[in-house]
């Protein structure tokens, strides 16, 4: 309810990469095969933090783009190029850190510390995939439908 409220269309967007996650996450899941125990459950969650953060800091950046008189079309592609390092970087970081908790796991006999690695590595991955293609895309269907956006600012959290 809070990305609806606060950021209207691209928070209806993101609700709906949301969904598409979780969905090809439990896919991923049941095809691996994962057992999703506490800790497993723990790194679907922080992965899932980790998809609304993406979504939030382009989010922002689009309505800092508008706020310096930028149009919708050159604030959306700039948004996105412009928060792009930091979701990269932070995702790549989440995972390198994934792999080492997976080999000390392995190493030390630890399956609860690989099951949160393995849960973390491959929700942050998704959600890599679901905020920069599955979000923007269904942004860009919006702007598409959207007549003359730049009189509707108030859709874009604006």
């Amino acid at each position: 309810a809070f990305m609806l409220i606060f950021y209207r269309i691209p928070g209806a967007a993101a609700v709906l990469s949301i969904i598409i996650y979780a969905l090809i996450t439990f896919a991923l899941f049941r095809l691996i095969p994962v057992t999703l125990t506490l800790p497993g459950i723990a790194g679907l969650i922080l992965s899932t933090g980790s998809a609304l953060d993406a979504n939030i800091l382009i989010f922002e950046r689009l309505k800092e783009e508008l706020r310096n008189g930028r149009t919708l079309a050159q604030a959306f592609d700039l948004s996105w190029r412009r928060a792009w390092p930091s979701i990269r970087d932070s995702n790549i970081a989440t995972i390198i850190t994934s792999l080492i908790l997976f080999w000390f796991g392995s190493t030390f006999g630890a399956s609860f510390v690989k099951g949160f690695a393995i849960t973390l590595a491959l929700g942050v991955a998704v959600s890599l995939f679901s905020a920069i293609v599955v979000t923007r895309t269904f942004l860009a269907i919006a702007l598409d439908l959207v007549k003359h956006p730049e009189n509707h600012l108030k859709w874009f959290g604006i």
